[in-house]
């Protein structure tokens, strides 16, 4: 969908011009004042919403570095790893990391439902990743940040191409919520045949098979599989990075592998993969042998063992799984695994072919965003 768009009246700004950054830090009462808090994790790549959070009352951990007080309608821009492009409109007023930049449209220039997208625009990723310091924690800082420049729309242009904007948002946010019900489904579906056949409980470990051929520097495969590239929830892992760009050991993984991440297992990351790659050593890597990788990786997907997993889990920052931990998980070993898998295949099909629907929504909405930033 190619716009037709005069820029010739648009004014050249900096965000800086545009956008106050907010600073309201209470390290005393921060955590007595706001029950839900918000990890980099909770935010989704090239999505404005927010869909996930930490609760206090819950029982989740507040980190001692969670004092910043973002509000309704502010922008919240991670400045550590610019390039996993994850930038939010705030939805509820919470707490966020010291890390995070909360920003204000000054409503003089700005109108604040336009201005949103522009911070999921290839200009503006070019921009942060281009201003990167710090290998060790790769990060931006504000005054690079604020540097940042682009063609402003006079207001009656930006309300027009809000409404252009919101619109295609909101056919992805209902594909969205199509999928989300799909998924329901088949989980639901996949608990009940389990329940309904018969067969042994086994623990994991007598099923998964550990593969542990590393990589070292520098990489002869080119394809790098990090977590930022696998989608919770998914099958399959889809995208991936340069190995050449890695500096550390790797795990090697070859067409077929059944990989899971051992790190903050409530993000629900399995696939089987579908490429040779190198990964992350945060990812396990399994052959398999009594049920078929594909019938255990409904396993990994499925409610029960996530809130297994999770209840496991040591460390408080950063919590994770062990190998230990996934083998002491019992499964049904199943007379009628084909059976089963018939039955979730029509799922899958049905899934995938939403999942289309939603990348081509989303390239659609990032060209409407490219042509106008």
């Amino acid at each position: 969908m190619k716009l037709k768009i005069d820029k010739n009246n648009w004014e050249k700004v900096k965000l800086i011009d545009v956008f106050t950054k907010r600073e309201e830090n209470d390290k005393v009462n921060a955590k007595k004042r706001f029950d839900k808090f918000l990890k980099v994790e909770h935010m989704d790549k090239e999505s404005l919403h927010i869909k996930r959070w930490s609760s206090q009352e819950k029982g989740d951990e507040l980190n001692p570095y969670f004092y910043k007080i973002f509000r309704k309608g502010q922008i919240l821009f991670p400045t550590r790893n610019p390039h996993l492009r994850r930038t939010a409109l705030a939805s509820f007023d919470g707490i966020c990391g010291e890390k995070t930049l909360t920003l204000e449209p000054n409503e003089e220039f700005i109108i604040p439902e336009f201005i949103p997208f522009l911070f999921h625009s290839e200009s503006f990723y070019a921009h942060t990743t281009g201003v990167i310091i710090g290998s060790t924690n790769p990060h931006c800082r504000w005054r690079d940040v604020a540097n940042y420049e682009f063609l402003l729309p006079p207001k009656d242009q930006q309300n027009q191409l809000a409404e252009l904007l919101w619109a295609m948002d909101d056919v992805i946010k209902k594909e969205r919520e199509v999928l989300e019900r799909l998924n329901e489904a088949s989980q639901i579906a996949f608990e009940n045949e389990i329940e309904k056949s018969s067969g042994e409980l086994i623990p994991l470990s007598e099923v998964l098979i550990p593969k542990k051929a590393k990589s070292q520097v520098p990489h002869k495969i080119n394809r790098y599989i990090g977590l930022e590239h696998i989608e919770s929830g998914a099958f399959s892992c889809i995208e991936f990075g340069n190995s050449n760009e890695v500096l550390a050991q790797c795990n090697i993984v070859e067409e077929g592998d059944l990989c899971y991440s051992k790190l903050r297992p409530y993000l629900d990351k399995a696939f089987i993969a579908t490429f040779q790659a190198v990964s992350t050593t945060e990812l396990l890597i399994y052959n398999t042998h009594k049920l078929s990788k594909e019938f255990v990786l409904y396993h990994l997907h499925s409610k029960p063992f996530i809130h297994f997993v999770t209840g496991k889990g040591f460390g408080t920052k950063m919590p994770r799984v062990s190998h230990k931990i996934i083998g002491e998980y019992k499964v049904k070993l199943v007379d009628d695994e084909d059976k089963i898998l018939g039955l979730m295949r029509n799922f899958e099909k049905s899934k995938t072919n939403m999942n289309t629907k939603i990348i081509n929504s989303k390239a659609l909405q990032k060209s409407l965003i490219n042509q106008i930033f």
